[in-house]
């Protein structure tokens, strides 16, 4: 009996990440798909010519995806916030491998959906389904933007030290023994953290900082005609990067929390593991 709770309890926790996710890529997607479709970008998709309202939605997709989820999963929507969240918060491992799938899954859908509406659209601006609007989906070195010489291992560098800052952040404002968020804010806060990240971290690679939030969208685009979804501006294999480097810079930031600061932190009683602090009553 117990053993199906657990598993009813798994599956609710996997049905509430990939419905977060999905939510976090109906926004960030959509508004990049949307900003090429109105033809406000005259560099490669999520350069600079719309950067602010493609931040501004990417954090609000953020704070929205995480007040859907973080009941019931505690709202990760990332595998790199759920695997330095197993390694240092006590999140049990078993977990991992699901949620990162059920994160991915809910990225594929929702770009589908963002692929299908924009159809007619990114079309016309991109007939050949090329790098000039694979930026829609998925990250790229420099945006695409081969004026800024910026190449895997660069933008290797990016993705770690952004995800880095966004754990240490994640783990500062979730940290019930910390100073927390009141009026459940935290969700709210995650999305401006999520936004500042986009504005001061998002030339050298888009700031993916999230390898569902990349590895999905990018699969439902080759899937549906981008078939140099894997690749670079340059012909390079990029697709590893978006995944490898949050993931390692997400253990590298929580780290970082628990070093300076977690450790010195009076201990009044234990939180639950990878959640968001809910209100009271």
């Amino acid at each position: 009996m117990a053993r199906n709770k657990d598993t009813s309890g798994l599956v609710a926790e996997l049905f509430a990440e990939f419905a977060g996710t999905m939510v976090l890529i109906l926004f960030g997607c959509g508004v990049v798909a949307q900003v090429v479709a109105g033809g406000a970008l005259t560099t490669p998709p999520g350069g600079l010519g719309d950067h602010d309202s493609i931040a501004w939605a990417w954090g609000l997709g953020v704070t929205l995806g995480v007040y859907v989820a973080a009941r019931i999963s505690g709202a990760h929507i990332n595998p790199a916030v759920t695997l330095a969240l197993a390694a240092f918060k006590g999140f049990p491992w078993k977990k991992v491998a699901p949620y990162a799938v059920a994160q991915t899954a809910g990225a594929f859908v929702a770009a589908l959906l963002v692929r299908w509406n924009y159809t007619e659209a990114l079309a016309k601006a991109d007939p050949g389904h090329t790098i000039k609007t694979q930026g829609v989906f998925s990250t790229l070195p420099a945006n695409g933007n081969t004026n800024l010489p910026v190449y895997e291992w660069a933008a290797f560098r990016d993705q770690v030290i952004g995800t880095a800052i966004l754990l240490l952040l994640v783990m500062a404002v979730t940290d019930l023994l910390n100073n927390p968020p009141g009026a459940n804010l935290a969700p709210f806060i995650v999305g401006l953290i999520v936004v500042a990240i986009g504005m001061a971290w998002g030339t050298l690679a888009g700031y993916a900082i999230n390898p569902a939030r990349d590895f999905g969208p990018r699969l439902a685009s080759f899937i549906t005609g981008y078939g140099g979804a894997w690749r670079d501006q340059y012909g390079n294999l990029y697709f590893w990067v978006p995944i490898l480097g949050p993931l390692i810079g997400g253990l590298l930031g929580a780290f970082l929390y628990k070093f300076l600061i977690g450790r010195f932190l009076p201990r009044v009683e234990p939180e639950p593991p990878g959640r968001v602090p809910a209100p009271e009553g």
